[in-house]
């Protein structure tokens, strides 16, 4: 059971969202229903916790087991849905995932893949480009820029 309820035309949401990005890119999806582009994601489930939803979709979505490098972003938002037209209440944490290990990068700039008889088209978007998309989070536009103020790279074996 999703941690997700609907009261009248508001609706509460709990999500988590994997931030992948490779050479100044970030992958974003969209489908048949949505207009915009989102991140990869989705609800978390009663009982579990966030960094295995984040894992658990990403893997649904893209047929991958990614590893998390670490959380990025906790994020309350409150918006009106373009597609359902719902006003959301949505607390999302956002992590920032580790693809060595995958073929994900391998894939091209754009592809598809297939989630239940849904097919979701993903594409990797830079950074710069973020600004005129129809991309949500709305936040992320400015905060992908400070990226590297969030963390440290490693140069040393632990």
């Amino acid at each position: 059971m999703d941690i997700s309820y609907t009261s009248g035309n508001r609706k509460f949401n709990y999500r988590v969202c994997a931030i992948m990005i490779s050479d100044g890119r970030l992958l974003a999806m969209h489908d048949e229903r949505s207009p915009y582009f989102y991140l990869p994601g989705g609800r978390v489930g009663l009982g579990e916790t966030a960094e295995n939803a984040v894992i658990r979709e990403v893997h649904e979505e893209l047929g991958i087991t990614a590893k998390i490098s670490r959380p990025l972003w906790l994020n309350q938002a409150f918006f009106n849905e373009d597609v359902d037209h719902l006003d959301y209440h949505e607390l999302c944490i956002y992590f920032l995932m580790d693809l060595s290990g995958t073929d994900l990068l391998s894939r091209g700039e754009r592809f598809t893949a297939q989630e239940g008889s849904r097919t979701h088209s993903f594409e990797w978007l830079a950074f710069d480009r973020l600004k005129n998309e129809y991309f949500y989070p709305i936040f992320l536009k400015e905060e992908i820029f400070h990226l590297p103020d969030h963390f440290t790279i490693r140069t040393e074996i632990e």
